[in-house]
């Protein structure tokens, strides 16, 4: 029984181990957490028919009237209940603040202001392509009877007039008629989309917000603003098509970091809001999984220690039954080092002086007669 409980007890802290480890490690748990359980029920149910069969002894003993038995019970009885009662109430408190704690998580208030944050993230991204489509729009009309000649030198002015790092004016084939900006030194400038060209011939401009999904959470990368405005053919040339004038401004990193932070954010928020009945439920179980065990075990050594405690008691009974019945012969010991072994060795001894000494009057007897 002692090999018993100290396998059970080193197993039970190591599984226990490994679940609060799974309760705090997502991948973990969603790999391992439910063999956990299943282990922690396992040798909860183990440890259930142990006391079972413990218990199913005791009430043995108890009907054929086995001296001891109800002292055995009582220990186990007050064992149990001095780890029981602690263990609910820290059990209560632990559910108490489990919950608290995570509804704190997801306060309102929380929400609220990672809701306004993710807003004003956006909206300030929205005004800032806005802005800069306003001022590509006013400045298109430079450069509607520009020649060809001379239309590098109207972008870089308009490049400067509205802070933009590239401007292109792209013909109706797609070609690129003009560049200025980070372009120039490219063989294949950046074009925009066939989406996005319809949309603004569609309008007569469009704004878009690109790259936010590949800048890295120090905000480097290529996020951008693409502005694409249609210029309409100077003159009254039937000939003359009209042209898209691309407006490209990066993003600042601050800005864009920001922005990610405050998304990944309000993201990871939902992704937890979501599975918070489930969280709830995982750390309740644990900690109720903890408890079982825990009185499980306390119950086990009740048993242990009422089992170590009977035995001496038990001995000292028989011996005094017998020597009440005039058996004065050699009584059993226990070599243990505590006071109730010593009380068996104590008996012992004594019963055999009260043998020498009737077999010294025996003999003083039979040499008077």
């Amino acid at each position: 029984m002692r090999l018993a409980m100290l396998i059970m007890t080193l197993v039970s802290v190591a599984l226990l181990f490994l679940l609060t480890q799974a309760s705090a490690n997502t991948d973990f748990f969603a790999r391992h957490y439910f063999w956990l359980v299943g282990l922690n029920v396992a040798l909860g149910l183990a440890m259930a028919a142990v006391i079972g069969v413990q218990l199913y002894r005791l009430w043995r003993d108890h009907r054929e009237q086995i001296f001891g038995a109800r002292l055995k019970f009582r220990l186990m009885l007050m064992l149990a209940l001095m780890a029981l009662v602690p263990g609910a109430l820290i059990y209560a408190v632990s559910v108490q603040f489990v919950t608290r704690s995570i509804e704190s998580w997801f306060d309102v208030k929380v929400e609220g202001a990672l809701d306004a944050g993710l807003n004003l993230g956006r909206a300030t991204l929205d005004t800032l392509a806005n802005d800069l489509a306003q001022k590509t729009r006013a400045a298109s009309a430079q450069i509607q009877d520009a020649p060809d000649a001379s239309v590098s030198l109207t972008l870089e002015r308009i490049r400067e007039q509205v802070g933009a790092d590239d401007v292109i004016l792209w013909s109706t084939n797609g070609q690129a008629v003009a560049s200025v900006g980070e372009s120039r030194f490219k063989i294949t400038p950046d074009r925009p989309s066939g989406t996005q060209l319809r949309q603004a011939r569609q309008q007569g401009w469009a704004s878009f917000i690109e790259g936010l999904e590949d800048a890295d959470e120090q905000g480097t990368g290529k996020a951008r603003i693409r502005v694409l405005v249609q210029v309409a053919p100077g003159g009254l040339g039937l000939m003359l098509e009209p042209r898209v004038l691309q407006v490209i401004k990066l993003i600042p990193p601050t800005l864009v970091s920001n922005a990610l932070a405050v998304e990944t954010a309000y993201r990871e928020y939902q992704e937890r809001a979501l599975g918070r009945e489930g969280l709830r439920t995982m750390y309740i179980g644990t900690l109720t999984l903890s408890l079982f065990l825990a009185v499980f075990g306390a119950v086990l050594l009740a048993a242990l220690l009422g089992n170590q405690l009977g035995r001496p008691l038990l001995m000292l009974a028989r011996g005094v039954s017998d020597v009440a019945a005039g058996d004065l012969s050699p009584k059993p010991t226990l070599q243990g080092s505590d006071e109730l072994d010593g009380l068996t060795r104590s008996f012992a001894l004594m019963t055999q002086q009260l043998s020498d000494a009737r077999a010294a009057l025996d003999k003083t007897m039979l040499q008077v007669h």
